[in-house]
């Protein structure tokens, strides 16, 4: 099943698509929360899946086209991000192979939808691509072991993690570079894990701007696979419907090429990941 929010009459509404068109889980889900990180918690997922899908044959539904879409968790309670997470990434940067993930958060104003253009901030030209893939989170959990990691999982999307560089590097800590108001993309979707009978550790993703390939890599190549990383979470927090984890980027990313490479106005900027779809921003400078 895949997933949109988009926005109908000043709110959020989650969606089912079905081709191109969507169904509005509230017509098919009694008593369904309006609030997007409620709804995900009271869906059930991922297990609840196949059952709701077969809902969906005799739905209402409206076009595809024409709505507004929203980032596919419009707020997040938590945006957790890992830092150096694939192998070639942390070797292109001339970082050694953590034995431990580099882990930093951002806010829900950081990001953009499926469509949206981002924001370049006007203090900075150095404005990086970063293709990762996203998990959201579907049922609250605390202490996971790595064979039960996955059943938390309400689904994967596309992320580019924008990283304003120059204020990445300011400090020893990365937050001010990765939360400018709407540098990061998340969506088009949220496909739930029955939709990827391989898993997610071993999928191709790319990015491209303007056409070209930047970054081509597989999820394999990961250092802390997909249950590691929610095991290690696990541990120290919480974790909650709607919370959205980005796992990291492969390598290619723009500040070690050379010349350097980063977005900017005007750009068309694409995230692929295989059998989840393309996240697709255009860049626009801030006013």
């Amino acid at each position: 099943m895949r997933l949109i929010t988009y926005e109908q009459e000043g709110r959020a509404v989650l969606g089912a698509r079905v081709g191109e068109e969507v169904v509005a889980l509230s017509t098919v889900v009694p008593g369904l929360p309006e609030e997007v990180n409620a709804a995900l918690a009271a869906l059930g997922l991922p297990d609840s899946a196949p059952a709701l899908a077969a809902r969906l044959a005799d739905a209402p539904r409206l076009p595809l086209a024409g709505l507004r879409l929203l980032p596919v968790v419009p707020r997040p309670g938590k945006i957790i991000c890992i830092g150096l997470n694939y192998v070639e990434h942390a070797r292109e940067g001339n970082n050694p192979i953590p034995d431990y993930p580099a882990v930093f958060f951002r806010g829900p104003t950081s990001l953009a939808a499926h469509g949206a253009p981002l924001l370049r901030p006007r203090v900075s030209g150095k404005f990086d691509y970063e293709a990762e893939l996203a998990i959201i989170i579907g049922r609250r959990a605390r202490h996971l072991t790595e064979a039960e990691a996955l059943s938390c999982v309400a689904g994967y999307s596309c992320m580019n993690e924008g990283s304003v560089r120059d204020y990445q590097r300011k400090s020893t800590q990365w937050g001010m570079g990765k939360n400018f108001d709407r540098t990061g993309g998340l969506g088009p979707e949220i496909v739930t894990p029955d939709e990827l009978p391989q898993g997610p550790n071993a999928l191709r993703i790319t990015s491209r701007i303007n056409g070209q390939t930047l970054q081509d890599s597989t999820t394999a190549d990961m250092i802390f696979s997909v249950p590691r990383i929610l095991a290690i979470l696990s541990e120290v927090m919480t974790l909650e419907p709607g919370d959205v984890i980005a796992t990291g980027t492969p390598s290619g990313v723009g500040y070690p090429r050379q010349p350097p490479v980063f977005m900017k106005a005007g750009d068309r900027v694409e995230i692929e990941i295989e059998g989840i779809g393309t996240l697709v921003n255009s860049v626009e400078d801030e006013a």
